[in-house]
């Protein structure tokens, strides 16, 4: 049929329209618990321009010191700046599938959240530097330089991340989606809330408060997803959900926990540097865990997931960097990666 061809003077009725299409022109809501996850959301929407920026006093701050913090916003910021489109494309596609109009509205206030995480990043990096770019910055220090170097190839590979998501979420259901949107949200919101209770910074540790919050409540939507679609999940779902479990830890083993240099393309120099830029950001009273406690939290949150999975008979593919074994993955391309943080 010609896009221009006048139907009505022919039929009645229209004909039906073609699918995937973003009208659902409906507002059926079935899952209880997400129209409570919605009201917490509206409850608990927050400002970043509005936490107590006053009493911060970058001066305080050495230059290295101050170069140390912001690196460590920027490689946050290599996840949370890219969370906005990343959950627009996911929203996107909840009314291509008509979903349930609170399942459409708690989106779209993933959405907004992360949109305020991205923005607590660039206040703090700013505020650090002086400068509203850790890219175009120029570094007073020779940490500062290692630093910015680390961050360049930390963007160089976010964009790739990018590309890869792009072709990625057309092609996956809204249930692959969800498992790997969980794994990255259970382990955001265990780091935030021990951020939060060990920073010195009043602003930084209402930051983090909030975001913490905001990632248990993203987190309780993709619990509630999985729970209502998993007992019905097609079999041929099952082995993606395996693979992007795998992928997903490799990816966000960079902000966690340390990039697999395997998967990250990064220098030889990049582990050692941002090690001491870390170690430089905690002698200052910014709590970064050390790496023991990332690998416990990383840990901690994969067998977390992995109880989620069993319940629904989906292989957990082996995480030997946490000491945890299962079905083995060893076919991961930053093409394949959907996480988000």
């Amino acid at each position: 049929m010609a896009h221009n061809e006048k139907l009505a003077a022919t039929m009645d009725m229209p004909p039906a329209t073609v699918q995937p299409n973003v009208y659902p022109l409906s507002w059926h809501s079935k899952t209880a618990k997400m129209e409570e996850i919605w009201d917490a959301s509206q409850r608990e929407y927050w400002d970043p321009k509005k936490l107590p920026w006053d009493s911060f006093r970058p001066d305080n701050y050495s230059w290295e010191q101050r170069e140390a913090i912001a690196y460590w916003w920027t490689l946050l910021s290599v996840f949370d700046a890219s969370a906005p489109p990343v959950f627009a494309a996911a929203f996107i596609k909840t009314y291509e599938a008509h979903e349930e109009d609170a399942v459409r509205r708690c989106f779209f206030s993933v959405t907004r959240d992360e949109q305020n995480h991205e923005q607590l990043c660039g206040l703090a990096i700013t505020k650090l530097l002086g400068h509203g770019d850790p890219l175009t910055y120029v570094p007073k220090t020779p940490l500062g330089i290692k630093a910015q170097k680390n961050a360049r190839w930390l963007y160089y590979n976010g964009g790739r991340y990018w590309n890869g998501y792009k072709s990625a979420v057309p092609k996956y259901s809204l249930a692959v989606l969800f498992s790997s949107f969980l794994m990255g949200e259970i382990a955001a919101a265990t780091i935030f809330h021990q951020m939060a209770a060990k920073c010195t910074e009043p602003v930084f540790q209402a930051g983090f408060r909030n975001v913490g919050r905001d990632e248990g409540r993203h987190m309780a939507i993709c619990m509630a997803l999985m729970e209502r679609d998993y007992p019905k999940l097609d079999l041929s779902d099952k082995p993606l959900i395996t693979k992007q479990v795998r992928a997903g830890f490799l990816f966000l083993s960079a902000v966690l926990f340390e990039p697999p240099m395997d998967f990250w393309d990064l220098p030889a120099d990049f582990i050692p540097n941002q090690r001491a830029i870390e170690d430089c950001a905690r002698a200052a009273g910014f709590h970064i865990p050390a790496y023991e406690a990332k690998r416990e939290n990383w840990r901690n949150a994969m067998l977390n997931l992995k109880g989620v999975l069993d319940k629904y008979g989906i292989p957990f593919p082996a995480i030997p960097e946490v000491g945890i074994t299962g079905q083995e993955i060893t076919d991961v391309d930053m093409k394949d990666i959907i996480p988000v943080f």
